[in-house]
């Protein structure tokens, strides 16, 4: 099979990662092992591309440049992103965006009815974080869905969250991404009200823009046949971002 030219995708391709460990018992299939990250992103490197965190792969394309850069996301801020994400990304030349929950410092997953429990970073780990190089981005205080949220919530996932992380790393926080990957035109306007210059998704639709960006959900499950495919999908689909070249 031909290797796919990744770099005339029409719209930036950016894969969606969550946990980075072991996977055994993964009823949301929200795990990759680090063997596996460190094949799919092998496997982008020998095409001539490398993964990159949102805010430099959005910079580059509005300055017309960065077609051989991939955006890597992880959601949910798993703490094994430090053991088991991290030094895979080090060893590939990569980088990515790690979207947080400031509410929930040092907590789980409680929302994942199912389990397993898998805990949280904690301010330090992500602090840790950031001082590699890793961009922080919000994922709301609680992970709740904003879509189903009142008024009062939707200003605390999105403001106060973003406030929090401010404070916590001594930076302004540019990134946000919907919980769920749900988005309506109610919560694009709260995180545009809130201050983000772009925010993630997942399948946005007629809102697809720099606040509703599409992205690619990348499992244990995907080697180099199922990553080609679904390239080749998100090419087909995805539409034009404004402000990207």
């Amino acid at each position: 099979m031909a290797a796919p030219d990744l770099t005339r995708a029409p719209v930036p391709w950016v894969a969606m990662y969550h946990s980075v460990s072991d996977c055994s018992d993964d009823p949301y299939r929200i795990t990759v092992t680090p063997g596996r990250l460190e094949q799919q992103l092998a496997w982008l490197r020998r095409r001539g591309l490398r993964g990159v965190s949102m805010a430099e792969l959005l910079a580059a394309r509005a300055r017309g440049e960065g077609r051989d850069l991939v955006g890597l996301t992880f959601d949910d801020g798993y703490a094994d992103f430090l053991t088991g994400a991290l030094p895979v990304l080090r060893r590939q030349g990569c980088n990515a965006t790690l979207f947080v929950l400031p509410g929930r410092l040092g907590g789980d997953n409680a929302w994942d009815p199912l389990g397993p429990r898998k805990p949280l970073l904690t301010a330090d780990g992500i602090r840790r974080a950031a001082a590699e190089g890793v961009e922080i981005g919000s994922h709301g205080l609680t992970h709740v869905d904003l879509t189903r949220a009142d008024d009062s919530t939707l200003k605390a996932e999105t403001v106060e969250s973003r406030a929090a992380l401010a404070a916590l790393l001594g930076t302004e926080i540019d990134g946000f991404c919907y919980p769920y990957g749900t988005v309506d035109r109610r919560a694009v306007d709260a995180v545009d009200e809130a201050g983000y210059s772009y925010a993630c998704a997942i399948d946005p639709g007629p809102l697809n823009g720099p606040l509703a960006f599409p992205r690619v959900h990348v499992g244990q499950g995907d080697d180099t046949v199922r990553l080609f495919l679904k390239y080749r999908l998100h090419r087909l689909r995805r539409r034009p971002v404004e402000g990207l070249r």
